[in-house]
This record gives structure tokens, sequence and C-alpha cells, in this order.
């Protein structure tokens, strides 16, 4: 441990323990105080990582109780709320799409039909790393795909007559399969935790309001997220890939490695049939409003239908990959539990420590405090807030978990919608949105983590791309909100 952490280490406990001493935050109500304590030790850790973000997440069910905030059932029942269970279930879906390589052949696919031109390969693999991750973890999405980009290089260094060149298509294809994966986890609420984050926490302080699902979040996550994929796009093309670069990429390379994939096998038909299923199931479970005419969703027809939840779908559709049987392998189903042993219980846990947290700012009275010491009100431009709230959003996510950004800043927007005149979703969504957009530094996200790990690439050539589209970004979430946006939450 370097001494910046051990200090930070030091520090959490140091400063939630003047808090605790010295401050009292609200006179009569000693509650605040207390948890003010405990949100300033879980922010020093989690935003400086002195230890495992997992290990953070462990202190409410310690000091909460202790504090006498909450009782300890109440605190641990926030470890294993529906969402997390959403995440497990796409997560096992996902390892059963590794497990079979359904990945290579969708990858393969695109790649084969974009074709073998620099901004047509760039474009291939942005364009394969965000349908992928739309669906699953953009940390896992990475993983899948980037042997399959390092093996791309391999080819274009083979070709590439200067050294020059090849470096600036290896940084631009890494930066970009990097980029797409966090941008592609915008577009639905499963593509990446801090969307389930935000949405069980909606619908726990606005369980009345029924206007946040699967559908809803996808019509203005997609098209904001494919606007911020086409942006990406050209910024990267025109940092590393010169005009005067011509490749000479056998144009039979991306069929050729499709061939020896062989066909498809019935382990690949039945993931892929699971997988598409339950995308349409996420999308139709609840009544779709066009406007003219509104389409009844499936959970209509059993009798507690708001029982059922996306997790639901998540959960039994990972159920049947466990139950339907292989062909190719006598004795085993399609997958088994060994497939799913890296299952991230870190991730899990760091869920729990969120809503933790966040109860423990409802039960406490601490969101109430906070929303009256921001100096804002209705008279407010919303323009204003929402560039101030998305550039101070962004700003955090470059340099803590994008997980923990949120799960800091959703209490605070949950306690100044109280002060403001607007509906919790004009405030929730950007802010959520923009989480995502850490794109400047190695350490922001985990896919940006894992191409600088491939040692091919500069922090610099990250640095300009990723400040670019950061600002880009935050220009395209504030533009959705003020428009779409508002007709979408009036």
């Amino acid at each position: 441990m370097n001494s910046r952490k051990k200090i930070a280490l030091l520090l959490g406990p140091l400063l939630a323990f003047i808090i605790y001493a010295s401050a009292d935050l609200s006179p009569g109500n000693p509650m605040v105080t207390k948890m003010a304590a405990i949100a300033v030790w879980m922010a020093v850790w989690w935003l400086t990582e002195s230890v495992h973000l997992a290990v953070t997440a462990l202190l409410p069910i310690a000091l909460v109780p202790i504090l006498g905030i909450a009782d300890s059932r109440t605190i641990a029942q926030q470890y294993m709320d529906p969402i997390i269970f959403l995440f497990i279930g796409g997560f096992i879906i996902a390892f059963a799409i590794e497990r079979w390589n359904l990945h290579q052949r969708i990858a393969l696919g695109i790649l084969m039909k974009v074709g073998a031109s620099p901004s047509r390969i760039l474009f291939g693999i942005m364009l394969t790393s965000y349908l992928i991750s739309m669906w699953i973890s953009n940390t896992a999405t990475v993983m899948m795909l980037i042997a399959m980009v390092l093996a791309v290089i391999v080819q274009i260094e083979n070709h590439f007559k200067e050294e020059h060149h090849s470096h600036k298509m290896a940084t631009a294809l890494l930066i970009g399969l990097a980029y797409s994966a966090s941008i592609g986890g915008m577009a639905t609420l499963v593509g990446t935790p801090t969307n389930m984050i935000f949405l069980r926490e909606y619908q726990e302080n606005f369980p009345m309001n029924n206007d946040m699902n699967f559908f809803s979040w996808f019509k203005i996550g997609f098209p904001l997220s494919l606007a911020l994929l086409l942006v990406a796009f050209f910024v990267i093309k025109i940092l590393f890939i010169k005009k005067d670069v011509s490749l000479t990429l056998d144009k039979d390379y991306f069929s050729a490695a499709y061939k020896k994939l062989g066909k498809m096998s019935y382990e690949e038909k039945i993931v892929a049939l699971v997988f598409v299923s339950t995308a349409l199931l996420w999308f139709t479970r609840a009544d779709i409003d066009f406007g003219l005419f509104t389409l009844t969703g499936w959970s209509n027809l059993f009798p507690k239908m708001d029982y059922i939840q996306d997790s639901t779908v998540g959960i039994v559709m990972a159920l049947l990959l466990f139950i339907i049987p292989s062909k190719n392998i006598k004795g085993r189903a399609i997958i088994i539990w060994d497939d799913v042993t890296k299952l991230p219980f870190d991730i899990v846990l760091l869920f729990g420590g969120g809503f933790a947290l966040a109860k423990g700012f409802e039960l406490s009275g601490l969101s109430t405090w906070l929303g009256s010491q921001l100096q804002f009100n209705s008279e407010t431009s919303l323009y204003i807030l929402l560039c101030a709230m998305c550039v101070l959003v962004t700003i955090i996510s470059e340099f803590a978990s994008n997980v923990a950004c949120i799960q800091l800043m959703i209490p605070i927007l949950i306690a100044l919608q109280k002060t403001i005149d607007v509906h919790p979703l004009m405030l929730m969504v950007p802010a959520t949105l923009a989480a995502s957009l850490g794109f400047m530094l190695p350490v922001a996200t985990a896919p940006n983590t894992i191409i600088f790990g491939s040692k091919r690439l500069r922090a610099n050539d990250m640095l300009k791309a990723g400040f670019v589209l950061d600002l880009a970004g935050v220009v395209l979430i504030v533009i959705a909100m003020m428009i779409v946006g508002k007709y979408l939450y009036h």
C-alpha cells in the first residue's frame, strides 16, 4: 500500500470522528450528524480506493446499527435488493455467451460487413462493443473483445511499414473499444451498474410514479448513446487515423476467422435465443405508450403484475440456461455453476453498500437536511443546474468508480428535487448518464484500465480524446434532457 492510500485509510475514520464529535448539523436530530460522518468516511475510502470498493460497501451494515440510525435487518435487506438480482441474471447470460463463443461470432460477423479500411475497422469494433455492452457489463464486454482487437492490431502491424502509423491505429482501436463499451452501457438499464442503481433508488423513493422501466430508459438512453458513439468515432478518427494512411489488410481476414468458428452449434443457438428473448421480454414487460395507442405489456397476464420486475425476467432466463441440456457435452446443461464462479460478488456488495447508504440518508433525515442547504429553488435556470450537475458528476467519475460516484450523488439529488419544482427524473437521469462519461484517465473506468494494461497506448492519448468526449457527452446529455426529457418527464 502506497503512502497516499495509507493517509486516506486513516483520513476516512478521522474525518468521520471529527464530524461526529464536534458537529451538530441539525439541532435536535443527532442522527443527521451521525449519518453524515458515515457518508464522509465512505466517500473518502471510495474516492481514494484506499481499500477495495467492496470493503467500503460493508461499512453501513456495521456502523448504521452501532450508531442507532437503523436496525441490522433493515440495512441487511438493502444488500439483497431485486436490482441486484437483475445484475446477477444479466451476468449469468453473459457468461453463457462467453462460454459458447457467441460473442466472437457476433464480433466477426459485424467486422465482415464493415470492411477492412482503417475507418471501417474502427467503426466495426466500436459498433460491436457498443451493441454487446448494451446488454452485459462494460467490463465483461471489453474482456471478451480485447483478444480479438489485439489480434487485429497484430495483423495491422504486420502490414504497416511505418511504426508510427501502426501505433496510431492500435491506439485508435483500443480506445474505441473501451469508449464504445462505456457508451453502450448508457443505452439500456442493464448495460451498466450505475443505471440499475439509479432504477432501484428511483423506485424506492418515488414508488407511486410508475414511469421508469426498461423501455422508458431506452427511449432516451439509446438515441443519446448512439449520438455519442458517432461523436466518439469521429473524434478518434480525426485524432489517430490520418488520411494518408492506407491499410492493405486482406479483405478475407475476418471472413477466414469467421469460417474457423464453423457452423453455429446447438448451444450457441440456444444462448442466442435466450439472449434475444430476454431483451424482448424486458422491452415488453410493461405497457408501452406510443401516443396514438398503447401496447399492453405481457405482465398484465398475471394476477399480480406489479410483482413481476425486470429482475424476475433476468433470473428466469438465467435459470433456463442451467436447465436446458447440452447436445455436444453429454450430462451437462448449457451452463453449469462452475461457469459462473467468476460472478463479481464485489460488485454485488458495492450495490448493497450504495443502497444501504441511501437508506441511511433517508432514515436519518440527512437527505432532507442536504436539500435545505442547497441554494437552488424553482427560479434557478434548469439549463445551468443540469450543466453544473453533469460537469460535477463527470469530474468525480474521472477519479472515482462510476458506481461509487452515482451512489454518492443520488441521495443528494433526491434531496435537491424536494427544494425545486422539477420531476425527479430530470435530475436523476442526466446524473446517471454523466456517471458513464469517464473517458480521460486510465483509472476512470474498468474498460479504460483494461486497454491501458495492454501497454499499447499512452495516457496522454486517452487524455486528449477523453477530454473532447467528456465535453461532448455533457452537452449531449443537457440537450437530450431539455428536448426529450421535458417531453418524457413533463
